[in-house]
């Protein structure tokens, strides 16, 4: 099944801009409560993918997902859960915008429910919940309401514009898609 885009959410498009260049280096954090006794284990993982300027809604440079850093070590996945147990945000990625090649134009970031067990939407994931910063500046803090029933979402971009500087989007786009279908999916546009 191919995957399709389920929901959009994403109303007013928000802008870290001002005095400050753009974000610079982000950390993207993500929680959600373990499944209940006997049931299979919850795993979410956050992806983000990397479009160059050439093709900036197409398929990804690279992916960054899975235990993984990108091949020049500006986006790493410092934190990995299979079951969101334990305290604070069960996986957690650090987007070094700033050290980014110019060749780089748009980072999307997403996160994907592992199909483990029989298919699993957010819905179905208890207290499910991400948070993104800029150093000590939240830029969002939400759940997925905006996509309870698929099975990924993207729940953000970055994109550099003409004078190189960085631009956070916030939204929610829900897709029917599971984890390695929807790194392929997630950047493109949909109207």
């Amino acid at each position: 099944m191919r995957g399709n885009s389920v929901r959009i959410n994403s109303g007013k498009g928000s802008q870290v801009t001002g005095l400050n260049k753009g974000p610079s280096k982000v950390q993207v954090a993500l929680k959600w409560d373990p499944s209940p006794l006997g049931q299979p284990a919850h795993d979410l993982d956050i992806i983000a993918g990397t479009y160059t300027a050439a093709d900036p809604y197409g398929e990804p440079a690279y992916l960054v997902h899975f235990d993984r850093r990108s091949p020049d070590g500006t986006i790493t996945l410092n934190r990995d859960s299979q079951t969101g147990q334990g305290l604070g945000a069960d996986e957690v990625m650090t987007l070094e915008l700033e050290r980014l090649s110019p060749s780089y134009t748009r980072v999307v970031v997403g996160v994907a429910i592992q199909q483990g067990g029989g298919p699993k939407t957010f819905s179905d994931v208890a207290n499910c919940s991400f948070r993104i910063a800029d150093g000590i500046t939240e830029l969002v803090n939400s759940g997925f309401v905006g996509a309870l029933g698929a099975k990924a979402a993207t729940v953000a971009e970055f994109i550099r514009n003409d004078s190189g500087e960085w631009q956070f989007h916030e939204g929610i786009r829900g897709f029917d898609a599971d984890p390695d279908e929807f790194g392929g999916l997630m950047g493109r546009a949909y109207s």
